[in-house]
């Protein structure tokens, strides 16, 4: 039998998570939002104590792996659901603001990639930061110029020389990509193909610590939402790193045309959805918020009703709520199946397809619904309408998601479904 009881351990997590976000998140949303690239510091403060525990209970999970202890726990799948309770967290922290949220330090999408490409060496060695000190940030540069759907036409290149890889390249929208590096003692994952012969297989990623020598910030992003968040341009020049910090091995195997992309792509398969419990905390708070103001107004949603005996705003009000619960039962699948260690690349991009399209539509038509006062800064609802719709493009855009959902349903490949 399925339960859809929310274990123990997660509705504690999320009662202080909610906490958290009614305090120190929601009252400053508006704020944050006319400040760009403004540090929430309260939030960071009180967030990192938490983040710090959690990455060191990770870093001691890989030390045991390492040592060759905690090998059975491995076969049988992690004790605690990191994934589900990320997607929890997330959720609620994205209600209180999305933007806020964004600056939570800690490794984010680096440490998706360590854990995807790395050694439990280098999990260790390089998620120990997270673990200990002041708040740090991670960041990961994928996108480029001219490769953003398309990773496999990357063209910043790392070369080996001696002891060192020079890395030389350009990296455009970079969530945290200023944080990571000057604003903390954090670190950057970068892919670069190290033969751009090879195609796919030639991309690898690099561990770039905040302080090393060639790699600047060159621009800071003006958004139209998520405000907060710190969204960056980097350029590589001769940038020097330790042989060591290439993620996984340096061969290229000619022979798997998509050897090196695979580590991209089990990268995003763990991060959608999290963008997806994202949008859906930004969906539920327009459909609470929009609720609320009907009944301030004496107007009820009825359930179990025919939709002809309903009013035009009732139907739209259910037809959020069913678009919001079907994509959060998606989310919860696919992060539950990444705990168990299953693939899960069709369910990731189904649940950040659906999560994307319910959150554009959801707080289009809350403000919709609000009129005037919907559109306008008193409330928030105008404000939810722009910080969704960034969740329909980044981490692979809806359209290319819905192609990844198509060729796995159809069997086609990407060559043969474009």
């Amino acid at each position: 039998m399925i339960s859809f009881e929310i274990p123990e351990a997660i509705q504690q997590q999320r009662q202080l998570f909610e906490q958290l976000a009614r305090e120190v998140m929601r009252p400053y949303a508006r704020y944050y939002d006319e400040h760009e690239h403004e540090i929430p510091w309260e939030y960071v403060r009180r967030i990192w104590p938490l983040i710090k525990m959690e990455w060191a209970q990770r870093v001691t999970q890989a030390e045991r792996e390492l040592a060759g202890k905690g090998r059975e726990q491995k076969r049988q799948g992690p004790q605690v659901p990191f994934n589900l309770q990320l997607v929890f967290m997330v959720e609620m922290l994205s209600w209180g603001d999305a933007g806020i949220y964004l600056c939570t330090p800690g490794p984010a999408l680096a440490g998706f990639a360590i854990h995807a490409a790395g050694t439990p060496e280098q999990r260790v060695r390089f998620l120990k930061r997270f673990a200990e000190g002041d708040p740090k940030w991670g960041a990961m540069a994928i996108t480029e110029p001219g490769a953003g759907s398309d990773v496999s036409a990357i063209n910043t290149t790392a070369v080996r020389e001696g002891d060192e890889w020079v890395i030389n390249g350009e990296k455009i929208f970079i969530t945290n990509g200023w944080l990571a590096l000057e604003a903390s003692e954090g670190l950057v994952v970068v892919w670069a193909t190290v033969d751009k012969r090879a195609g796919r297989a030639g991309i690898k990623s690099f561990v770039v610590p905040a302080g090393t020598p060639g790699v600047k910030v060159a621009k800071r992003e003006h958004k139209l939402g998520i405000r907060a968040s710190d969204t960056a341009a980097l350029v590589f020049e001769n940038c020097r790193v330790p042989l060591d910090n290439i993620l996984g091995t340096p061969e290229v195997q000619r022979s798997d045309t998509k050897a090196g992309f695979k580590a991209a792509m089990v990268t995003f398969d763990t991060s959608r959805p999290v963008v997806a419990a994202s949008a859906l905390g930004i969906a539920r708070a327009a459909i609470e918020f929009v609720k609320e103001k009907l009944a301030e107004q004496n107007i009820e949603i009825p359930y179990g009703v025919p939709k002809h005996r309903l009013t035009a705003v009732q139907r739209d009000i259910l037809h959020m709520e069913a678009m919001h619960k079907m994509a959060w039962l998606l989310t919860l699948r696919a992060a539950a199946m990444s705990d168990a260690r299953q693939p899960n690349a069709l369910e990731a991009s189904m649940a950040k397809v659906k999560a994307g399209r319910a959150v554009t539509w959801i707080t289009q038509k809350a403000v919709e619904i609000l009129g005037p006062l919907g559109y306008s800064t008193e409330y928030l609802a105008e404000k939810w309408m722009r910080d969704a719709k960034i969740n329909d493009i980044f981490e692979g855009t809806g359209q290319i998601n819905t192609l990844i959902v198509a060729r796995r349903i159809l069997g086609y490949s990407s060559r043969e479904l474009k």
